[in-house]
């Protein structure tokens, strides 16, 4: 049993560590913590302050929202404070709140709206006159920082709202959260990456530094949106529920999330977070939990509040994306262009239910800029199907047997010097020749994005390389069938099958040709987008400068890879030698004469396996035909195609009532409409799964 001393020892302890955080979290956005750790130690607080209600007092964190604004932008007072959520991590914990909210209402029933909590930064937006007057922070919830310039900077954010019958409410505070989808900030990390500066390590940090810019075109040069979800003051607007609100909110002009539900009683709350919990890595978002509210204005008043968080909401969190670990060592892999890139060696840490014992640290830069040493106790994160990352080092654990680390002045593979650019990030290894580089360009080159060849893995590479068999792709197509039999664990069958293989492959198309040679900057897309500009190779390999930054999308760092990459005298022997050995990479022009546009204006998705087809292959008839293949599901999406063992994706598609097709129904389909070359237009007939056709007949039906 603690004793109230002990007690309140403890208590000041916790208070003190906690507003750090809150401060470096909250204005400095560099939080030290992974917020497992933070929610730990606010737990510990509250039961402490529960057990002991004599020791509460007003300035302490449990008592207050979040922390006091930024000196860099002016205070604003919220006109209704911003509170924060009670958070529940468990089934039980969700229960108990149902029985709280019960009691308080006293009903024996009650029905909630369950939406995704978004991992961004929590915002309000005042309208005066259906004019966007001003921005603020969350803050400390009752005063936050006035931002007003930044948020108009914000595409989804109206500036004027959009009148309904003729007007607009002549006062309108409504909250939102402000927010980063995960492809965007990949994206802008892989162009950091590229020029040396700091990497985001979350949608949040990404989404909280932009808001905070002291100047607004920088903030307007971030991929930043918005879902609003809740008011505060409001004049001329009458809404009592909050389906009506997420309902009401898009006919102003104002985004909401559409990934919501109204629930009959907390089984079917509890019911959405386990199926959102599974379709998570699915989602273009970061989501770190659902927040369940009372769907009645009016039951929620009669619910009402404590000091920090309404009685009539909750935010049922998802396991913890990031975990601590200890970095053990610092291992250096060479890449196909030479790259050398560090890589933790990390003690085995389970995060979202998968062991992370690994995770990339990207270049030397990065390792300074985060003060990283080996020994360091280290905060992880995965986040979707993101490779796992190291957030920061917890400075405060080290010992003083931290070793720092240094880059190889030689490459730890074939022993040559390596060099490192004043402009560039990245340190390689100058040896062409080196077998690390000649092992993952070959595994790149017949990876299914590439050539597909099938059979052909890393173990296989690393025999023929280190044998002296191969060293570039097109000595692949010249083995015989004696020569692959003749490595380790291969039969003459399998040795045939590779050759076969390799002989259906010869026969590709310019895109794939050109991801396979592993021009850098050049990916699946950029390598579809030179295809359409250039029809055939030699165009792309004549193109200059100007040609290649007229193509859509194709800017000045693919543009010089391009170059550089057919202006080498060794890459210009290898696709002679490629060409030599039979490799033909059919040019677009023909394939756009046999492109139909019969799928015209659908997007696909598919999900589990196909038994007659890969998924690519699925991928590349619906595009034949006109067709859009998205990576997830969404309102935009038209068809789920099914296979064997699908993922969430299936049950995602379900729950927002688009349709699914089997591949059965897929193949008849894709064999209908490219022999009929009609259009079809994404329109939905009624609940059947279809959409209807321009002369009225129905796809799908």
């Amino acid at each position: 049993m603690t004793t109230s001393r002990e007690a309140s020892r403890e208590i000041e302890s916790l208070r003190g560590e906690i507003r750090r955080h809150n401060v470096l979290y909250h204005v400095y956005d560099a939080p030290e913590i992974p917020d497992s750790e933070y929610d730990r130690l606010f737990q510990r607080l509250l039961a402490l302050e529960a057990a002991h209600p004599e020791l509460v007092t007003p300035d302490s964190p449990s008592q207050r929202v979040g922390a006091a604004p930024s000196a860099g932008f002016e205070s604003v007072e919220h006109g209704v404070p911003m509170l924060s959520l009670s958070n529940a991590f468990d089934v039980e914990s969700l229960l108990a709140f149902d029985r709280r909210v019960r009691s308080l209402v006293e009903s024996d029933r009650v029905l909630y709206v369950a939406e995704p909590k978004l991992d961004g930064l929590s915002v309000e937006l005042v309208y005066e006159d259906g004019a966007l007057v001003r921005g603020a922070t969350r803050g400390d919830g009752i005063h936050g920082e006035d931002v007003t310039a930044n948020l108009r900077t914000v595409r989804g954010i109206p500036l004027r709202l959009q009148p309904v019958g003729g007007a607009v409410p002549s006062l309108l505070e409504v909250r939102g959260e402000v927010y980063v989808e995960t492809a965007a900030l990949e994206k802008l990390n892989e162009e950091r990456l590229r020029l040396g500066l700091e990497l985001f390590a979350n949608p949040r940090n990404l989404a909280a530094g932009s808001l905070r810019q002291l100047d607004p075109t920088v903030t307007a040069t971030r991929p930043l949106r918005i879902f609003c979800y809740d008011l505060g003051r409001t004049q001329g607007l009458e809404i009592k529920t909050q389906s009506e609100l997420l309902d009401r909110l898009p006919t102003l002009g104002i985004p909401v999330n559409s990934l919501y539900q109204r629930c009959d009683g907390i089984e079917e709350a509890i019911a959405f977070y386990e199926r959102l919990r599974e379709m998570r890595d699915e989602l273009p978002y970061e989501a770190d939990g659902v927040v369940i509210k009372i769907e009645s204005f009016s039951l929620r008043h009669r619910a009402g509040q404590i000091s920090r968080s309404p009685r009539w909401a909750i935010a049922a969190k998802f396991p913890a994306e990031q975990g601590i670990t200890i970095l053990r060592d610092i291992a250096v892999q060479v890449g196909r262009t030479g790259t050398l890139t560090p890589v933790a060696v990390l003690d085995p840490v389970r995060v979202r239910g998968v062991e992370i014992s690994s995770a990339t640290l990207h270049n030397e830069d990065e390792i300074r800029r985060k003060d990283l040493r080996i020994g360091d106790t280290v905060v992880v994160q995965r986040a979707g199907d993101v490779i796992p990352q190291i957030v920061a080092a917890m400075v405060d654990r080290r010992t003083g047997s931290e070793r720092e680390f240094a880059m190889p002045i030689r490459c730890p593979v074939c022993g040559s010097p390596t060099v490192r650019h004043e402009e560039q990030a990245a340190q390689r290894c100058v040896n062409v020749s080196c077998p690390a580089r000649i092992k993952q360009s070959l595994l790149h080159f017949v990876s299914k994005g590439g050539l597909d060849v099938e059979g052909i893995g890393p173990k296989l590479i690393d025999q023929v390389v280190d044998n002296g068999l191969v060293t570039r792709a097109d000595d692949l197509f010249r083995l015989s069938v004696g020569q692959w039999a003749a490595q380790e664990r291969m039969g003459t069958k399998s040795a045939q099958n590779i050759v076969d293989a390799l002989e259906k492959a010869k026969k590709t198309t310019l895109d794939r040709f050109l991801f396979a040679l592993g021009i850098p900057e050049v990916g699946a897309s950029s390598s579809r987008l030179l295809a359409g500009a250039f029809q055939f190779l030699d165009g792309v390999i004549a193109a200059d400068r100007d040609a290649l930054l007229a193509v859509p999308d194709i800017g000045p760092a693919t543009a010089d890879g391009i170059l550089d990459f057919f202006g080498s005298d060794a890459n210009r022997q290898l696709v002679d030698g490629l060409l030599a050995a039979g490799v033909t990479p059919g040019n677009a022009e023909d394939k756009a004469l046999h492109r139909s546009e019969a799928l015209a204006g659908l997007t696909f998705v598919l999900t589990g396996t196909l038994s007659t087809m890969s998924r690519d292959e699925a991928a590349e008839k619906i595009r034949e035909q006109g067709g859009a293949v998205a990576s997830s599901v969404s309102r935009k999406t038209n068809f789920v195609v099914v296979g064997e063992n699908p993922g969430s994706k299936a049950s995602k598609a379900t729950g927002l009532g688009i349709p699914t097709i089997d591949e059965a129904e897929f193949s008849r389909v894709l064999e209908r409409e490219g022999s009929a070359g009609s259009s079809v237009s994404g329109r939905p007939v009624g609940n059947q799964q279809g959409v209807r056709r321009d002369d009225g007949s129905t796809l799908f039906a």
